[in-house]
C-alpha cells in the first residue's frame, strides 16, 4: 500500500466527498472510488459507509484514518530530517543564552563540538531571559540557555548544569576570611541583587526566604557581570554562581565563601521550540549539553 494511497484515503475521510478527493488530487471519482476498494480488499473490512451522505467513516475506516495520519506524519518528518542532515554541513547552528552561560559554560561544549562538525557555523547571542523565549518560540534562533527554566506546553525544556551558589564579597569584607559561612550571616548585610524581572533574582530571593534571611539591597543589576564590578568597588556582597567568577577569583579581586547551611544551586537548563526538527550536527550539540545534567544526575 503506497503513501499516495494512504493519503487519499485520508482527504476522503476528512473532506467526506468522492468528488472533492477526486478534485484536489487531480483523478477521477471512478479512480478514488477503486483506490478505496483496493484498501478494503487488502484489510479484508470497509472503510467507508457509502450509504450516508456524506459519506462516514466505519470504526475500521476510523482505525485505519489514525494509523495512516501517523504514518504520514512520521513520513514527513523523516523527510524533513533527511533534508536536514543534507544540509548539516555548512549550515549554520543559532544559539541565545543568557550572558553568564554564553561567557562562562558555554565556549567549552562550542569547542568540543567543533571538532567533530568544523564547518558548522554556531553562532551565539547574549540576551535577556524573557527576548530568549520569544526567540525561540518565534524559531528565529534554535537552542536557548537560560538560568531557572521556565516550563512552557510550546518548548522542550532540559536540565542543562546545575551552578553552585555562593557568597561573594570584596577581599577585605570581614567574611572574607571564612572557609564557610552560615547563610544567616548575611542577615542586614548591604547586598547587590538583580533586577526583579530577572529568573535568579526570584531563586535566591526563595532561599533567602527560606531562612528568614533580610538583606539591604542597595543596587539592582541584570547581570551578573556588572555586579561583579559592584563587588569589586566593595559596594556591598552578593550571591552568584560559581562559574560566572572563576577570573575574579583567580586575580583575587573578589573573594567567593561557600555556604555552610546546604549545598544551594542555580539551575539552569535548555529551550528548544517543540517539534523542532535537528540536522545531524544540531542532535550531536544537544547531546553535548545534555550530558553534563545527565552525569549530574
Amino acid at each position: 500500500m503506497h503513501i499516495e494511497m494512504l493519503n487519499i484515503f485520508c482527504d476522503l475521510a476528512e473532506l467526506r466527498s468522492f468528488s472533492k478527493t477526486a478534485e484536489k488530487h487531480i483523478l477521477s471519482q471512478s479512480a478514488i472510488s477503486q483506490q478505496l476498494a483496493q484498501m478494503e480488499l487488502a484489510l479484508k473490512c470497509q472503510l467507508i459507509n457509502r450509504k450516508k451522505r456524506p459519506i462516514e467513516l466505519t470504526k475500521a475506516g476510523q482505525l485505519f484514518y489514525q494509523g495512516s495520519k501517523d504514518i504520514l506524519d512520521r513520513y514527513e518528518q523523516l523527510n524533513s530530517e533527511l533534508r536536514s542532515l543534507q544540509k548539516s554541513s555548512g549550515s549554520r547552528l543559532n544559539i541565545a543564552a543568557i550572558f553568564s552561560i554564553g561567557m562562562h559554560t558555554l565556549p567549552d561544549y562550542v569547542k568540543k563540538f567543533m571538532v567533530s562538525y568544523p564547518d558548522v557555523n554556531v553562532h551565539v547571542e547574549y540576551f535577556s531571559a524573557r527576548r530568549i523565549y520569544e526567540l525561540v518560540l518565534t524559531g528565529d534562533v534554535d537552542i536557548g540557555l537560560v538560568a531557572v527554566p521556565k516550563r512552557d506546553k510550546r518548548l522542550d525544556v532540559y536540565d542543562f548544569e546545575d551552578e553552585p551558589l555562593v557568597l561573594v564579597c570584596h577581599p577585605n569584607h570581614p567574611l572574607s576570611k571564612e572557609s564557610q559561612v552560615d547563610i544567616h550571616r548575611i542577615q542586614f548585610e548591604r547586598f547587590i541583587a538583580f533586577e526583579k524581572d530577572v529568573p535568579t533574582r526570584a531563586w535566591i530571593d526563595s532561599i533567602l526566604e527560606r531562612y528568614n534571611i533580610v538583606v539591604r539591597p542597595v543596587m539592582e543589576f541584570d547581570n551578573i557581570e556588572t555586579i561583579k564590578r559592584a563587588v569589586e568597588i566593595k559596594s556591598g556582597i552578593s550571591i552568584m554562581p560559581q562559574t560566572a567568577i572563576l577570573q575574579e577569583l583567580s586575580s583575587g579581586t573578589i573573594k567567593a565563601i561557600a555556604f555552610s547551611n546546604e549545598h544551594f544551586i542555580r539551575p539552569t537548563g535548555i529551550i528548544v521550540r517543540k517539534g523542532k526538527i535537528f540536522g545531524q550536527a544540531g542532535r550531536y550539540f544537544m547531546e553535548l549539553l545534555r550530558k553534563k545534567s545527565k552525569e549530574q544526575e
